[in-house]
């Protein structure tokens, strides 16, 4: 929680819908691709060109053909473009209402081409999930079949869905004669002062960050992805978001659990983002960024009963409002020096002081959080907090910043990091190819 660190139609079951395999592609098509989600791996597909072809081309967009216009409206039609951007969608798209995030691992069986075939796979079905359109038949023709697509998003709109993909460091060991690509500043993360990291909480070879402003649409796509990962990868942890926890462009700063203002410092500018959230010169990740997840506990309960006051000089601002404590309004810039009696105004140990900007030789990273809730927990006590999510193209900035936090934020007292994952997430892919295809060629 770095509080001021410084953002229906459905698919034809045809062969006709596909591009036509190029010689020697083994007759790799975009239904085997697509749909062999529910009858398991793609058998004897040939990889490279013909994976290549086998990516769906992007139908016709069921809205705009452009990023959500940063606001704080909801326009379930939008839909948000997967292919030929720079960067890949979910990270400086303005923040949706609802996110699943969930992370796998490589089984001891995966191979460099099953690793290969799936990424491809994916990137056929979040291309047209991005859209409003299932991955395939709901009902098959044949009634004794499984059904490609889960069917709970038929008929819902596109609600702005984007899904980031992440790979984390394990792709890149002796598995899949990789290490030479690896990306320069992925490793994982070192223990962090405070940190009580559960281990079935902790780590994973690939990640997805599914975002929508409808929360059926979210889970779906995940579910959906989920079920192509076969015997290739298998699903290691998952948290469920709502009510975003950050910022973005033009939007009105929303509130954690504890009820203050997240994200009213995040990173919004053109030049910020070149700085401090994108890769530039580094090979086949330009345009990527690296992704840090956190599971953060909160003691709500214990939280609710502290006073007004003594929570107010643990965030460093006003609850209502979000002013710093030396200021009136909530985008007032902090003054960390202003001092009444010989006492800072605001505490020094505060959750804005140690995290901001100015404390920390200009450091920003770009936060992408969402509240979460697992019911109870055995204690009968909330089982809720912050499914911290932060991009940055230097890793160490997040490790230098909860360092510090860990070790004198005030805020300490009523969470608990409990999980933590890091993922390289390459650029965006063209029409026609698949996420990190780079890495295979």
């Amino acid at each position: 929680m770095t509080q001021d660190a410084g953002e229906h139609s459905q698919v034809d079951d045809a062969s006709a819908t596909a591009p036509p395999p190029p010689a020697g592609s083994a007759g790799f098509s975009r239904r085997r691709l697509v749909v062999g989600a529910a009858g398991g791996a793609v058998a004897g597909a040939a990889v490279g060109a013909g994976i290549t072809a086998a990516v769906l081309r992007p139908a016709a967009a069921a809205g705009a053909d452009t990023a959500p216009e940063a606001t704080d409206s909801v326009e379930l039609n939008k839909s948000v473009p997967f292919y030929d951007q720079v960067n890949q969608a979910g990270i400086r798209t303005p923040p949706q209402r609802h996110c699943v995030y969930m992370t796998f691992n490589l089984t001891a069986g995966a191979t460099r081409q099953s690793l290969q075939v799936l990424l491809a796979r994916w990137s056929a079905a979040i291309s047209q999930l991005v859209q409003g359109r299932p991955i395939g038949p709901i009902e098959p023709a044949r009634p004794d079949a499984v059904g490609t697509d889960t069917g709970e998003a038929e008929g819902l709109a596109p609600a702005s869905l984007t899904v980031t993909v992440g790979l984390g460091p394990g792709v890149f060991d002796d598995r899949f004669d990789l290490a030479d690509k690896r990306p320069a500043l992925l490793q994982p993360l070192p223990r962090i002062p405070g940190d009580t990291l559960k281990p079935e909480l902790t780590g994973g070879d690939l990640s997805i960050q599914a975002c929508a402003d409808d929360p059926q649409v979210a889970y779906h796509a995940v579910r959906n992805l989920a079920r192509m990962v076969t015997s290739t990868a298998q699903t290691h942890w998952v948290v469920l978001g709502f009510g975003r926890a950050s910022a973005g462009p033009g939007q009105e700063t929303p509130r954690n659990l504890m009820g203050f203002k997240d994200g009213t410092r995040n990173v919004s500018s053109d030049a910020d983002y070149d700085q401090f959230v994108w890769l530039k010169d580094a090979g086949w990740m330009t345009g990527g960024t690296y992704q840090v997840a956190r599971k953060i506990l909160m003691t709500i309960e214990t939280w609710d009963f502290d006073r007004i006051s003594d929570q107010q000089r643990i965030f460093g601002r006003t609850k209502d409002e979000g002013a710093p404590l030396s200021g009136e309004k909530e985008f007032d810039t902090p003054d960390f020096a202003l001092k009444t009696d010989g006492a800072h105004v605001i505490d020094q140990a505060s959750h804005i002081a140690l995290a901001a900007p100015e404390n920390n030789a200009g450091v920003k990273i770009l936060r992408r959080g969402y509240n979460f809730t697992d019911g109870l927990n055995d204690q009968g006590l909330l089982d809720a907090g912050l499914l911290f999510i932060s991009y940055q193209n230097d890793p160490q900035h997040f490790v230098d910043l909860q360092a510090k936090l860990g070790r004198f934020d005030l805020l300490n007292e009523y969470i608990r990091h409990v999980g933590s994952a890091i993922f390289a997430v390459p650029p965006a892919p063209k029409t026609g190819r698949y996420i990190a295809q780079e890495l295979f060629e």
